[in-house]
């Protein structure tokens, strides 16, 4: 099937296309661009690093602004489908949703309307499991965002290795957060995966954090 993927150049949107691709053809990626920094569908932090995950990854990227209002954002995100849809004949779209049942059902449902397919492959993944294939698939990945207590400011710009993981988990079990961010308690950037043909270097970058949120904001980057 002829697929596009709704692309936030996070770790979840790299995994779903990961695994969409071992069975359909990845046509185009689809990133919606907010200027809504509290945007309830889409994520914000380093946004414009999808440019050159798409180009790493040789892939054309269908990219709409919006102004990230609440609901009237979803009149964007259809209209940015559509165009994939007539640009690249497509037949389906994936997402990387995981737990969020706002975001997944606001998609399936703009997707029935598209005539679209709505494909969801990390949909009810396990967490710890989700961040542990990160690694297995040897995906670079840092953390560009922190927005609940206990993640403090050492979080932000560290690599997801084995022992971020555990220090997740460990946030996870004491202050009921979720490891992977499905509550919007992380955002990541994916700077590295397989199927780039070069890596993303980050070449200068700032970190803003009080109270237990904050971002690692990239403000240059370029091919290795």
């Amino acid at each position: 099937m002829n697929v596009g993927v709704l692309f936030s150049g996070g770790k979840d949107s790299m995994l779903a296309l990961l695994r969409a691709r071992e069975e359909h053809k990845i046509a185009c990626l689809i990133t919606l661009v907010s200027l809504n920094k509290e945007s309830f569908m889409f994520h914000t932090p380093n946004i414009d690093v999808t440019t050159l995950q798409a180009e790493a990854l040789k892939l054309p990227l269908v990219r709409v602004v919006t102004k990230g209002e609440k609901e009237h954002e979803l009149k964007d995100l259809k209209a940015a489908l559509e165009q994939a849809k007539r640009k690249y004949k497509l037949q389906g779209i994936v997402t990387g949703a995981v737990r969020s049942t706002y975001q997944a059902t606001r998609i399936q449902q703009i997707c029935h309307e598209l005539n679209l397919w709505c494909f969801s492959p990390l949909w009810l993944l396990d967490q710890i499991e989700l961040l542990n294939e990160v690694l297995k698939r040897k995906m670079k990945v840092i953390i560009s965002g922190v927005f609940a207590e206990p993640l403090d400011k050492s979080y932000l710009g560290k690599q997801i290795d084995k022992a971020l993981i555990a220090k997740l988990a460990k946030a996870a079990a004491t202050h009921k957060i979720n490891p992977a961010g499905e509550g919007g308690e992380i955002e990541t950037t994916v700077l590295d995966m397989q199927l780039f043909k070069k890596p993303i270097v980050v070449k200068k970058s700032s970190t803003v954090y009080e109270n237990f949120a904050g971002t690692f904001t990239i403000h240059g980057a370029g091919a290795k």
